[in-house]
């Protein structure tokens, strides 16, 4: 199925050569996890802090058991320090 990976702010460095926009489209596995469409990209579990499918939030612990499905949009947001 696809789904489509944005990855925002320096998570984007993280992306293949080639994607545009922040984003990628994937082929993935029928009802692959959160965890299973982002563990390619070798992405420091420490700065996926804000994990949206269709801007629903994902919370850790549910990444694991959260499927997606065709068409879905899968975001991720490392954490935003200000001052």
């Amino acid at each position: 199925m696809k789904v489509t990976l944005k990855l925002y702010a320096t998570l984007a460095d993280y992306l293949p050569a080639g994607a545009r926009n922040n984003r990628v489209e994937l082929d993935v596995a029928d009802a692959a996890t959160v965890n299973a469409v982002l563990a390619p990209f070798s992405l420091p579990p420490k700065l996926t802090h804000l994990v949206l499918i269709n801007g629903v939030f994902v919370p850790p612990e549910a990444r694991d058991s959260t499927p997606l499905a065709e068409g879905d949009a899968l975001a991720v947001w490392p954490p935003i320090a200000g001052g």
